[in-house]
């Protein structure tokens, strides 16, 4: 994000709750699922002994935020690699939180109908090789809409971000050339357009840039007012990004999980009839042992809050909430952090 955004909200939990008191608990990363995490955080803030903090860098800067051990916990939308895994023993879980879309917002002041795209030709228009809106490729699954002879302007993200992860996994896995080219990543080698920090950066050059198209999630989206394509998915609909279409894309996913997962699992181009096919789960980065026993507690307990009460929000911020499948899954991970070789939280039935 262009910005950083942190809450400092000791002021909202009055006289009640000595400063004294007050647990500070300090996250970074994704900007994805920034806007649930701060209305979560805001609430919980008002009724907790706990001062949370989440600053909405990328999730490239959560992931070594939390790696370095700057941050108690971190946020992406990129999973951690192996590698990464490995450069820090293994320590770390990752916990879903919500689930979202990335979407394919662009700037046509005259196109008054929604622009429907298919995978091939969204691929090609970021590898640069689709540059006019007027291309017979994307006429012919607009049949009856005027597109106008007006260049292609590309807009991608220029810093680490989960946002691109989520867009360019989807590329890579409908496009052999994408795949072979470009790649999946938090951060790669765009072959054209031009450069936005957050998805504050691109959907600003994108609102401001006519024929420009560009990825920003679809929560962003949606409380912006932008204007977004409709993607043709696997089983070949055009299906707009909604809470529902997102569902469904993570109905799939539930069947290659099993209770040892570890959750890093892509629900990109799933191949549900209904489902949008750029969408994704977000995680927090939650390490498996801590040396603070009370501050771990206290965030096991604000994650475990989240993922019940929380997913309330989500509609109404545009996200889509957790499957209540996994739940239990959550549970018992939350239930094996430790801090001096005991676990922090024993379950729900101790609260």
């Amino acid at each position: 994000m262009n910005h950083t955004t942190s809450l400092a909200l000791a002021a909202l939990l009055g006289a009640a709750v000595p400063a004294a008191a007050q647990i500070q608990i300090n996250g970074a990363g994704a900007t994805f699922p920034n806007i649930i995490y701060q209305n979560w955080m805001l609430a919980y803030n008002q009724t907790h002994p706990v001062k949370l903090n989440y600053q909405s860098i990328g999730s490239g800067g959560g992931i070594r935020q939390f790696s370095d051990g700057t941050v108690d916990f971190g946020g992406t939308d990129a999973p951690m690699s192996d590698s990464a895994i490995a450069a820090i023993s293994g320590n770390v879980l990752h916990i879903p939180t919500v689930l979202g879309a990335v979407v394919a917002a662009y700037t046509l002041p005259d196109v008054a109908q929604v622009v429907r795209l298919t995978p091939d030709v969204l691929a090609d228009i970021f590898l640069g090789k689709v540059t006019n809106w007027n291309d017979a490729r994307i006429a012919s699954v607009n049949v009856g809409l005027t597109l106008p002879n007006q260049d292609i302007i590309v807009v991608h993200r220029s810093d680490g971000s989960g946002t691109s992860f989520v867009w360019t996994d989807y590329l890579s896995k409908v496009s052999p050339e994408w795949s072979q080219k470009v790649g999946k990543g938090p951060s790669v080698n765009w072959p054209v357009g031009l450069g936005g920090r957050g998805n504050e950066g691109v959907a600003a050059t994108v609102r401001q840039t006519p024929g420009a198209i560009g990825y920003v999630e679809l929560g962003y989206a949606l409380i912006n007012k932008m204007t977004f394509a409709t993607l043709r998915n696997q089983s070949g609909n055009f299906v707009v990004a909604s809470l529902e279409s997102v569902t469904a894309a993570a109905a799939g996913a539930m069947k290659d999980m099993g209770v040892n997962t570890d959750f890093r699992v892509s629900i990109t181009n799933s191949s549900g009839a209904q489902a949008y096919p750029a969408a994704s789960f977000t995680w927090l980065l939650i390490h498996k042992t801590y040396d603070d026993s009370v501050k771990a507690r206290a965030l096991v307990q604000f994650v475990w809050w989240a993922e019940n009460d929380g997913q309330a929000k989500a509609h109404e911020l545009g996200y889509a909430p957790l499957p209540k499948e996994l739940r239990p899954w959550i549970q018992t991970r939350l239930q094996s952090i430790t801090a001096g070789g005991r676990a922090v939280w024993k379950g729900p039935a101790t609260e």
